[in-house]
């Protein structure tokens, strides 16, 4: 899956981050994805932007402890006070180069001003 888009996040999956049963915990993945995307609507939005929605969230693979993961964002709306992202979340396995999508899902955030009202993003 050689790709030339740039992670927002690029990151390690650790024993920490598992579930009950030994794989990679599908929040963690999740608090990841919305890192990137608050990272990128910041940015975006030239300040405060809070998480508003997490919608179509999907995992249609499994990643291991060990793992690296790659969270790619993208734009798939700009309103007047919100930007909905796509992300989508890449696994390495550790000793090679092997790849596969994890998880992917859309985030909405909404931009804030000084005083926590919604503002207009130029």
């Amino acid at each position: 899956m050689s790709d030339s888009r740039v992670p927002l996040i690029r990151v390690t999956a650790m024993p920490a981050d598992t579930n009950p049963y030994g794989g990679v915990f599908g929040g963690w993945l999740m608090g990841q994805m919305g890192l990137a995307c608050g990272s990128f609507a910041s940015k975006r939005s030239r300040g405060k932007a809070i998480l508003v929605a997490a919608d179509a969230i999907r995992f249609p693979g499994a990643m291991a402890v060990g793992d690296e993961l790659s969270v790619f964002v993208e734009l798939v709306k700009h309103g007047r006070t919100s930007l909905r992202l796509k992300a989508e979340a890449v696994a390495r396995e550790r000793d090679g180069e092997q790849e596969q999508v994890v998880a992917e899902g859309e985030f909405t955030f909404v931009a804030l001003d000084a005083d926590g009202k919604p503002r207009e993003i130029e």
